[in-house]
C-alpha cells in the first residue's frame, strides 16, 4: 500500500469531479428549460465543447478512485471527497464567472483543516488485501437494511430536513459500498487481470450500488435545503466507507485520546459543510438548470 499515492489519486479524483460539475453546469445554463425531459435535450448539450469536457472528466474521475483505492484503504480515501464541494465552488468562481464570497473561502479552509486534523489523528493503517467470504453477506445485509429504513423514513415524511437527511444518508451509504466494491474488483483486476475483474461479483455489484446512490441523492436534493442533505451526504459517506474498511479489509483507525481530535476534525468538517450548504452558489451548481430564455 502507498498512502500517499491513494491521496494523491484521491485528490485528482475530487478535482475531476468538481470540475464535471461545474462544466456540465455551464453547458446546462445555455440550454432552454423547454427543452427539459427531452431527447433535444442531450443534442443540445452534445454541440458544445463545454458539456463534452464535463462529461470525458466523469471516467477520469472513476479511473482516478480506481487508483486510489487501489493504493490505499477506504479509510483515507473516501473521507477526501469531503473536499468535492468547496473545490467545485472554488472552480465555478473561475469557470461560470462567480466569485465566490469570503464565507466560502473561510468554510473550505475549515474544511481542508479538518479533514487534515481527522486524518492525521486517525492514522489509517492499510489492513489486508482480500475480504474473508462470510463478511459480504453480512455487510450487505445491515447496508441494505440501514437503507430501506431511511428510505421508509423518508417515504412517509414531506419534503424538507429530515426527508432530505435521510435521502442523503442513504445515498451516503450506496457511495461508500459501491467504493468497498470497487476496490475488491480492482484488487482482482491487479491479481488476475480483465479476466478477474470481470468474473468477480463485486464489479457488478458496484455499478448496481452507484446506480441506487445517484438515485438517492437526486431525490435527496429535491427534497429540501443542502444545508441537511449535504452534510449527511458527505459526513456519512466517510463514516460508512470507514466502518466498511474495518468490517471489510481490517484497516484500523487510532482510539483512545486520538478520538479527541479526529471529533475536532470532523466537527470543523462539519461546521465548513453547513457554511457552504448556505451559499447560494452551492444551490447553483446542485439545483435545477437551465435558463427560461431560447
Amino acid at each position: 500500500m502507498d498512502t500517499a499515492a491513494a491521496l494523491l489519486f484521491a485528490l485528482l479524483t475530487t478535482a475531476s469531479n468538481a470540475l464535471a460539475t461545474v462544466l456540465q453546469r455551464k453547458a446546462a445554463g445555455r440550454v432552454p428549460a423547454a427543452d427539459g425531459l427531452r431527447w433535444s435535450l442531450i443534442g443540445r448539450l452534445a454541440r458544445q465543447r463545454v458539456w463534452l469536457a464535463g462529461i470525458a472528466a466523469v471516467p477520469a474521475a472513476a479511473c482516478f478512485q480506481a487508483l486510489a483505492l487501489g493504493y490505499g484503504p477506504l479509510s483515507v480515501v473516501q473521507p477526501v471527497f469531503v473536499l468535492e464541494l468547496p473545490a467545485a465552488l472554488l472552480l465555478a468562481g473561475v469557470i461560470l464567472d462567480r466569485r465566490p464570497p469570503a464565507g466560502v473561502w473561510r468554510a473550505a479552509a475549515c474544511i481542508t483543516a479538518g479533514l487534515g486534523i481527522a486524518l492525521w489523528a486517525a492514522a489509517p493503517s492499510a489492513g489486508h488485501p482480500t475480504v474473508p467470504t462470510d463478511r459480504w453477506p453480512l455487510v450487505l445485509g445491515c447496508c441494505l437494511c440501514a437503507v430501506v429504513v431511511l428510505v421508509a423514513v423518508a417515504a412517509v415524511r414531506a419534503p424538507g430536513p429530515v426527508r432530505a437527511a435521510c435521502l442523503a444518508l442513504a445515498a451516503a451509504i450506496c457511495y461508500a459500498l459501491t467504493a468497498a466494491l470497487l476496490k475488491t474488483s480492482v484488487l482482482r483486476w491487479e491479481a488476475a487481470g480483465a479476466g478477474g475483474f470481470f468474473s468477480a461479483w463485486q464489479t457488478y455489484g458496484f455499478a448496481v450500488a452507484g446506480v441506487a446512490a445517484l438515485f438517492l441523492l437526486q431525490n435527496a436534493l429535491q427534497s429540501g435545503s443542502l444545508v441537511f442533505s449535504q452534510p449527511a451526504l458527505t459526513l456519512g459517506d466517510a463514516g460508512t466507507s470507514v466502518a466498511l474498511g474495518i468490517a471489510l479489509y481490517g484497516e484500523r483507525i487510532r482510539g483512545g485520546w486520538w478520538a479527541a481530535p479526529e471529533l475536532a476534525g470532523v466537527a470543523l468538517i462539519l461546521t465548513g459543510l453547513v457554511l457552504l450548504s448556505r451559499s447560494p452558489l452551492a444551490h447553483e451548481l446542485t439545483g435545477p438548470a437551465g435558463r427560461t430564455d431560447a
